[in-house]
């Protein structure tokens, strides 16, 4: 059975070439084909559309009328195709990305610039946040991914693992001689500690591994980003749980230094994560495709 738009095709085309011949060979179809479906139409609406001749066919003043709407809809159509072929090119659309400011800042804005400079018409809206908000907003299908400290346990999610990371701690000059040598987690938290807030998925990974040892931390800085850490260690304020992948120019400048641990913390990744249930656009499965092909 021709669908009611398939008759309204086969109207705009009949119209167009003033022909039910003509038009059933742009169609690929059968004249009598084309005439029931103008037949049809005619029946639906109560209304002869069109004029026949032995020279062809003409709109009557009703067909006329209905060509205007008809022909008005069909160019929203075929916009919206050719809308949605450059979506799937890449040549329109968004990118929507969940990610904190530190991730954002020390591993995110290569890949941001290299994929802009391959797609420049895609458009960023970069949505920041901890862990916890970052999932929550993805979710809510506010951002196509998010970029987030892992582990996260949350069965809706899909994670991929992008790069591996190290929880560390550092000091400034103050705490030199204390840590010349390498300490235990028991004998550091007896001095000054500096966290990120407890809402924090990186505090909360490392609290909860110095916990499975029995220790409890009480730090004497909770701070709400990454580099008043390495600022507030820096002036010597206590000794910093940084991620040391994000804490080299400190590091290497000498303006910081590493504790020596006799025990490291077990290291973790970075990911990103999408809702399992809803596909990725076009944008967001090639940005995901860039980032692991760049990091494998």
């Amino acid at each position: 059975m021709i669908s009611k738009l398939d008759l309204y095709k086969i109207f705009s085309k009949v119209a167009r070439c003033e022909s039910f011949s003509k038009a059933a060979k742009e169609l690929f179809m059968t004249q009598p084909a084309v005439s029931q479906a103008i037949m049809q139409l005619e029946k639906d609406l109560d209304t002869r559309l069109f004029n026949r001749t032995p020279k062809g066919a003409s709109l009557t003043n009703e067909g006329s009328l209905l060509f205007e709407y008809v022909n008005s809809a069909m160019n929203l159509l075929q916009t919206g195709e050719e809308k949605i072929l450059e979506f799937k090119n890449l040549t329109a659309g968004e990118l929507k990305i969940g990610v904190g400011d530190t991730i954002s800042r020390y591993f995110l804005l290569p890949y941001l610039e290299a994929f802009h400079n391959k797609y420049p018409n895609i458009k960023f809206t970069i949505v920041n946040g901890t862990t916890l908000e970052l999932c929550s907003i993805l979710k809510s299908g506010e951002v196509d991914i998010s970029i987030c400290n892992l582990p996260i346990d949350d069965a809706s999610l899909e994670v991929r693992p992008c790069f591996d990371i190290q929880d560390t701690f550092v000091y400034g000059e103050r705490f030199a001689e204390v840590l010349s040598e390498p300490i235990s987690l028991h004998e550091l938290v007896k001095l000054p500690l500096i966290f990120l807030e407890s809402k924090s998925n990186s505090r909360r990974y490392v609290e909860d591994h110095m916990f499975s040892k029995g220790i409890k931390i009480a730090p004497e800085f909770e701070l709400g980003s990454h580099d008043l850490l390495l600022e507030f260690a820096r002036i010597n304020l206590g000794i910093a749980c940084v991620t040391k992948e994000f804490s080299q120019e400190y590091l290497s400048k000498g303006l910081l230094s590493e504790v020596q641990l006799l025990e490291e913390i077990p290291g973790r990744s970075v990911g990103v994560c999408n809702i399992k249930s809803v596909p990725l656009s076009s944008a967001a499965t090639k940005f995901v495709e860039m980032l692991h092909w760049r990091l494998g």
